[in-house]
């Protein structure tokens, strides 16, 4: 199992990532960060969020899976992710545009977004 991310740390990530030169390890860390927030917050198997190249979570309540494709699956870009998580964007907004992809009657994890509110700091 990996390491968990102290809040500290992630709520830095998140701040840093959401600046316009933000860099590559900053990005990442706020991604599994924030996956990390969404598997505390709904714990379970049935949907599994991938954002390529930084993580993948399994998360929300129901039933899971052991083997090959899950039957629940969310996917988008870094940036998307974040603006989800952060509040900056919208679920329905995001989908709507095509900017995530979701698969399953139970892809949907817009209630427990946001997941971090990042202050100034």
């Amino acid at each position: 199992m990996a390491r968990r991310i102290p809040d500290l740390d992630g709520t830095d990530a998140v701040r840093a990532a959401l600046a316009p030169d933000a860099g590559r390890a900053e990005r990442a860390l706020a991604v599994r960060y924030t996956l990390q927030c969404l598997a505390e917050r709904a714990p379970g198997k049935s949907v599994e969020v991938r954002v390529p190249p930084f993580g993948a979570v399994q998360a929300v309540e129901g039933p899971g899976h052991t083997r090959g494709t899950p039957p629940n699956v969310i996917e988008t870009d870094a940036a998307t992710w974040l603006a989800l998580a952060t509040g900056g964007e919208a679920w329905a907004d995001a989908v709507g545009r095509g900017a995530v992809r979701a698969s399953g009657v139970r892809a949907d994890v817009s209630p427990w977004l946001p997941l971090v509110r990042p202050t100034a700091g």
